[in-house]
């Protein structure tokens, strides 16, 4: 048996095209332009690179991208006057600060400022009781490429189905956990003081591995059939590349788990390429619902 691979990418350009449809019937029908605000605090290289990927990708969709790039000794002040800025200006439906944020500055403090309304990454409280009660809201965008690519897998209607979570953090595992939870499956976290995740993990029809650990999940965790999201983005030493040189795995230990499952995300290429293409849907999402429009279907 060899698991069908989970096309992150092919997803994420659908998901795009959806978006950049959606915009030109925006604007067609209202005269919207959707506006996405970034802001980068500092020069770290991924960070750089991630933000420059989503200011091309917004005005590929033909969204408003607005940029903002702050010295990395900005003081949190400033910071915060110009969240206040971006919260009062009309024309900007999404708002994301790039994490992680310079260690002097509070990133609770900054999620908490940005209006839930703009809030396209889905992390301010207010967004996230939404989630919890089952509620329209703004959706983390990792968490929700992960559902969208499980439903994929599994034909659309996840009802019934056991998955676990490995993972409980406030960006992926716990926000993941409820939106299956939504989608009417049976949900386990589980975590550091989880006892035989091994045996929890083979009773999944679904197993999403958000952990960190490069390879933690063996091939002999999963249930024949399973589908099976890798979250997990870890940099690991590879020798036959040459000395110093590294390669990307995932929280799952791909050739192994590919024998076994019935789907699986590969890493790269699985996850990843969907949580920009979430972010772009979440402020079309969000100029919709500020101006009590029809969301339209992406």
């Amino acid at each position: 048996m060899s698991a069908s691979l989970i096309d992150g990418k092919a997803r994420a350009a659908a998901l795009r095209a959806a978006v950049t449809t959606a915009v030109s019937d925006l604007k067609a029908a209202s005269g919207v332009t959707p506006g996405l605000a970034v802001v980068l605090v500092g020069d770290d290289p991924a960070s750089q690179v991630y933000v420059a990927n989503k200011v091309r990708q917004t005005a590929e969709c033909g969204m408003r991208s607005i940029e903002h790039r702050l010295p990395a000794d900005t003081p949190e002040a400033e910071l915060m006057a110009l969240i206040a800025h971006l919260n009062a200006d009309s024309e900007v439906d999404g708002i994301l600060v790039q994490m992680p944020l310079p260690g002097h500055i509070d990133t609770d403090r900054v999620v908490m400022a940005i209006d839930p309304a703009k809030d396209v990454d889905g992390l301010h409280p207010a967004n996230a009781g939404r989630i919890v009660l089952g509620k329209p809201g703004l959706v983390p965008c990792t968490p929700q490429g992960c559902v969208i690519l499980a439903r994929e897998a599994r034909g659309g209607d996840l009802s019934g189905l056991d998955v676990v979570v490995l993972g409980r953090s406030i960006l992926v595992g716990k926000p993941v956990a409820l939106l299956l939870q939504n989608a009417n499956c049976t949900v386990t976290m589980a975590h550091s003081r989880t006892r035989d995740i091994p045996e929890l993990c083979r009773r999944a029809d679904i197993l999403v591995a958000a952990v960190g650990r490069p390879e933690m999940v063996r091939g002999d965790w999963i249930k024949p059939g399973a589908t099976v999201i890798d979250v997990g983005i870890n940099r690991v030493p590879a020798p036959d590349k040459g000395e110093g040189k590294t390669r990307l795995v995932g929280d799952v230990a791909f050739e192994e788990a590919k024998t076994v499952a019935g789907a699986i995300t590969p890493v790269p290429g699985g996850v990843g390429p969907m949580t920009i293409a979430c972010l772009l849907a979440n402020t079309v999402v969000a100029a919709c619902r500020r101006r009590d429009l029809v969301v339209p279907q992406m």
